[in-house]
């Protein structure tokens, strides 16, 4: 798998603030990557530095395999870090076509991107009559122009009502589907449970975890269940060494697991102990359990 980015032992101070301490980890081509933390934790201090605009205080990064410029890897590179600018009284295609001569790239692929952000019937629209939403679409297929390897978006859904985040969340997940890798900054949990694959957790400057979403923690789930002798079930539960914790609450018995167990095989386990079940059900623990877990041991 191709490296994107590497970032190693990156750190920046802004006086008496660490803004960022001892940050390492790396992006791989073809996923989706979210960096979470709440605000103030270093996400856009961190896109700033590897875009070049934030100077970092120690640690270093590269782009691709680390013989590129940083110069030359930002050719490469798409991103909206800032609220979208262009030109109040052009329209779409002609503040792309501005964007794609100081770019130095071709106007050829203006219409192909205003269709994938779903902009083409309102590009003889002055970008002033656009909504939010459209205002950041009209961003997107901006940082698309140069065909870039990875595209960077910082709080990208942030202001906008939720017809607005669904648009957004579904454009990246199609910008993803053809390829191009994606590393978003965000404050919300359920941004990146739906469009990353891969995630940063930062707090407050310092990684909490990186890898995949679904590997966030060692979580094997829970059942749910439900039984006519409630206090038998809860008994011949207890007697399985795949289940950690049980607990009981408004007629639901919830087992949490502490390793893999298969819904049939707790069902013929309990059946054969005498428990008849009448509601069985297996559920992961959310992205949020999982974060508040992850994070409530750490000192604030």
């Amino acid at each position: 798998m191709n490296t994107i980015l590497t970032v190693n032992h990156l750190s920046k101070n802004f006086g008496y603030l660490k803004a960022v301490k001892d940050l390492s980890f790396t992006i791989e081509k073809g996923n989706v990557y979210g960096i979470l933390g709440p605000n103030g934790s270093g996400k856009s201090t961190t896109l700033g530095i590897v875009l070049n605009v934030v100077n970092k205080t120690s640690g270093d990064f590269h782009w691709f395999d680390g013989t590129t410029s940083t110069h030359d890897a930002l050719k490469k590179v798409g991103a909206i870090i800032e609220r979208p600018n262009f030109y109040p009284y052009m329209t779409a295609v002609q503040n792309l076509k501005l964007v794609s001569i100081i770019k130095e790239v071709s106007t050829d692929k203006i219409e192909e991107k205003l269709e994938l952000v779903g902009l083409l019937e309102r590009k003889n629209s002055k970008f002033r009559t656009y909504s939010l939403g459209m205002k950041q679409r009209l961003a997107i297929a901006s940082a698309l122009l140069n065909d870039p390897e990875i595209l960077i978006l910082d709080e990208p859904t942030n202001g906008l009502d939720p017809q607005g985040i669904h648009q957004i969340r579904e454009i990246i997940k199609k910008i993803a589907s053809q390829g191009t890798t994606i590393l978003l900054a965000s404050h919300l949990l359920d941004e990146v449970e739906k469009v990353c694959s891969h995630v940063v957790i930062l707090r407050k400057g310092e990684k909490l975890y990186s890898g995949r979403v679904d590997g966030m923690l060692t979580s094997y789930g829970f059942f749910e269940l439900k039984a006519e002798n409630q206090q038998k079930l809860i008994s011949v539960l207890k007697l399985n060494p795949n289940i950690s914790e049980i607990k009981e609450e408004k007629g639901l018995v919830t087992a949490f697991l502490s390793a893999e167990l298969d819904a049939h095989s707790l069902n013929a386990s309990l059946f054969n102990n005498g428990v008849v079940l009448s509601h069985l059900v297996k559920r992961k623990e959310s992205l949020e359990e999982q974060f508040l877990a992850l994070t409530k041991n750490q000192s604030n």
